[in-house]
């Protein structure tokens, strides 16, 4: 997979979060800028481009800049990875990493984490078996460690604006995942906990999202790729 003009990309997943183990896979993800003059065209290029060797998303910037309004969780991560697990960095990718406390809003965030975190939980109850070792647990197991993350990430951004990609005590989510792993419904006090804790607390992001950054973020790289592609022509 050839993309061009990156702008920001870099390791995430259990690298990331701290709880990768020997053999696990080490995604990438990142963002491209389309040129200018390919958006004005009949055909509009592809937003997305996926590949699994090596397992790498790269979103076109404008697509990005949706999803994370949206408070998508696996979007949000890019921007708030420790600096070490960048792999590509540009003035524009750096200017929207000075930007990322205005893309998060507080009904968003909260819809997208428990959202997703209650989709784990319904993965740990479809795919439960009570078995604790094979292929069954060492899911159940994962899905538990991503619910669990889920929750306490999603809670950290909704209460303070800011987002600690690296968990605390990996142990403890890898003892959640093999606690669950032996019985799907253990997830449950969690998820109820932090529903809880989500609907008790104030948070100090806008209730809606502001736009404003993010487009003039966006406007900026269509500039800059609109001019690059006449110079060169």
């Amino acid at each position: 997979m050839t993309v061009t003009n990156i702008l920001l990309s870099g390791v995430v997943g259990s690298t990331a979060y701290g709880l990768a183990h020997e053999g696990s896979d080490v995604d990438r993800l990142g963002l491209f800028a389309a040129p200018t003059e390919e958006l004005h065209g009949l055909h509009t290029p592809k937003e997305s481009h996926v590949s699994t060797a090596p397992d790498l998303t790269l979103h076109e910037a404008a697509k990005w800049c949706r999803l994370a309004l949206g408070g998508n969780p696996t979007v949000m991560e890019l921007v708030w990875l420790p600096d070490e697990l960048y792999e590509v960095r540009t003035p524009l990718g750096d200017e929207l990493l000075g930007i990322r406390e205005t893309l998060p809003s507080a009904r968003r965030v909260r819809d997208a984490y428990l959202g997703y975190a209650t989709q784990q939980f319904r993965k740990l109850r479809n795919r439960g078996d009570g078995t604790p070792a094979g292929g069954t647990g060492r899911r159940i197991a994962k899905h538990a460690r991503h619910l669990k993350r889920l929750c306490t990430q999603g809670y950290e951004l909704y209460a303070t604006g800011h987002l600690t990609i690296r968990v605390e005590d990996p142990e403890s989510y890898h003892r959640f995942g093999e606690r669950v792993a032996a019985d799907p419904e253990a997830a449950q006090p969690l998820l109820r906990h932090f529903e809880e804790k989500f609907a008790e607390t104030r948070s100090v992001l806008p209730d809606q999202p502001d736009e404003t950054a993010a487009e003039a973020w966006l406007r900026r790289v269509r500039r800059h790729y609109y001019t690059a592609q006449e110079a060169s022509a």
